[in-house]
């Protein structure tokens, strides 16, 4: 019988210790998401663990030892509990597998940039230095923000790569 037991790995070397592993015949599971990072004040796509510093590999009860993966490179560990490595719970890893997109193998979280009603910044663009309040997203890459302007409030439609969070 199998059983699932998660790995702790080095810091960000959660893709080394899956190669690793694989070369040595495991069979290794490495969630991954999709998420939006802002570098250089663009908002990008990246691809990133979802359980950063762990992936799960799956062993035989007995056939095979697990005294490598302790010195696989990337690996730190073997999660343990009493000594002995601790198994995942039966359903948790094939969960994962069947939620995650069956094109990138990735999960997607739509994770909003700010929140409604949160005061923010104009970094870029014409109104560079202005806050304002953020009331949603508008598509894509545009946003919609409150902006008081010559006595009134007004809903702009703008870049979301334009804010900051006021702060």
């Amino acid at each position: 019988m199998s059983h699932w037991h998660a790995v702790l790995c080095k810091p960000r070397r959660e893709a080394v210790a899956e190669a690793n592993l694989r070369n040595q015949g495991f069979d290794v599971c490495l969630p991954r998401m999709m998420g939006l990072r802002r570098k250089a004040g663009r908002w990008e796509q990246i691809i990133e663990p979802l359980f950063p510093r762990y992936l799960f590999l799956n062993a035989e009860d007995g056939e095979r030892s697990l005294a490598p993966v302790r010195s696989t490179p990337g690996v730190t560990d073997l999660v343990r509990f009493c000594g002995a490595p601790a198994p995942v719970p039966r359903g948790v890893v094939e969960a994962l597998r069947d939620s995650a997109d069956p094109e990138t193998g990735c999960h997607r979280f739509k994770k909003a940039l700010f929140a409604t009603g949160e005061r923010v910044r104009f970094a870029a663009g014409p109104f560079a230095g202005l806050e304002g309040v953020f009331d949603m997203e508008s598509g894509e890459a545009r946003v919609i923000v409150l902006l008081e302007l010559l006595g009134k409030t007004n809903r702009l439609t703008v870049s979301r790569d334009w804010l900051v969070a006021a702060g």
